[in-house]
């Protein structure tokens, strides 16, 4: 059976999966990515699952199984023309010939891209935006990023940057980014920018049911799953926070739609969990600042594969750059 590899690395895990020609996910496995014992070990690990991964659904299925290419999810700023993962901070890596290290170990074509790039990639062809031509796609994790697909390409932008939406400086904030700004709109709307003004919150005293949950020093347990849960108590501070978050994030695609007029906004990583305590007030703000054309037909909806998207959009994102390099 000839399948195409996809991989999303993270910081703290790497899943690859085997994917069919039509988009089906047939075997997946996942591992801890140990980017501390530096690149050399972490791409070894990727060749190494992949070859697992083929290995495993060969005894499961008994079918022989051939891997025709590798598609490769990795954080930050990535080259793909040139394979080369130009920095990323969660990784330690900056300028990492990766397409040459991984073709030269695995014997197989590998092409690599941006993570959000490839998740967006799968959501819009395989996913929550199958059927629909344009699509803007953004993940609220422990940051922002977004990528958009039209008629089944990915934008890149000058060189390879585009997608960068959480590091719009949004009116209101003033909490500084690692990336050098002030006032980004991931410092407050990321999943981990809720949880942290939530502690900060807490700690100065805010009322609310979760210092019950998370009394004293425990509060350093608390997640942005647990807003979610407070928030369906009726806890009107983590509502409040989610409030705001959606709010920011609808302001923030409000200065996306006219630039690249989406049909369909995919919400997609934590943020999809939240679902409509997060897209309850993202609509609202984001369609009261658009034109009514814009508005009339613009759907936004949360991620539907959220779990198999980077692994998905990986591997038809190396089945889509291998067979033009067929041609």
């Amino acid at each position: 059976m000839e399948v195409y590899a996809g991989v999303d690395v993270g910081g703290t895990n790497i899943v690859c999966g085997l994917v069919t020609p039509s988009g089906d996910v047939v075997h997946q496995i996942k591992r801890a990515t140990e980017a501390s014992k530096g690149p050399d070990s972490v791409l070894e690990k990727i060749a190494s699952m992949i070859e697992e991964a083929a290995a495993g659904y060969a005894a499961h299925s008994g079918e022989e199984t051939s891997v025709i290419a590798a598609g490769i999810g990795l954080p930050g700023f990535v080259d793909p023309e040139e394979g080369i993962a130009r920095f990323a901070g969660n990784l330690g890596w900056r300028n990492l010939p990766a397409v040459e290290r991984l073709e030269s170990r695995l014997n197989l074509p590998v092409y690599i891209d941006n993570d959000v790039r490839t998740y967006v990639y799968g959501e819009a062809m395989y996913g929550a935006g199958r059927g629909y031509k344009d699509v803007l796609g953004i993940t609220v994790g422990t940051g922002i990023a977004s990528a958009m697909v039209n008629n089944g390409k990915l934008f890149y932008g000058f060189r390879n940057m585009s997608g960068e939406l959480g590091h719009i400086v949004m009116d209101g904030l003033t909490d500084p980014c690692p990336c050098g700004l002030q006032g980004c709109l991931e410092t407050f709307a990321s999943a981990s920018g809720m949880v942290r003004h939530t502690k900060k919150a807490l700690r100065n005293g805010e009322a609310s049911i979760l210092h019950e949950w998370y009394p004293g020093e425990r509060l350093e347990e608390l997640t942005a799953a647990d807003l979610s849960r407070a928030y369906d108590q009726g806890d009107s501070f983590a509502r409040s926070i989610m409030d705001k978050a959606g709010t920011l994030l609808g302001r923030a695609l409000s200065y996306a739609v006219p630039l690249v007029s989406p049909e369909l906004i995919i919400v997609g990583g934590g943020g999809a969990l939240a679902g409509d305590r997060l897209l309850a007030p993202l609509k609202q703000e984001l369609y009261s600042r658009i034109l009514p054309d814009y508005r009339e037909r613009l759907n936004v909806v949360t991620a539907l594969n959220n779990d198999d998207a980077g692994v998905t959009g990986s591997a038809m994102y190396a089945k889509q750059k291998h067979e033009n390099a067929m041609l």
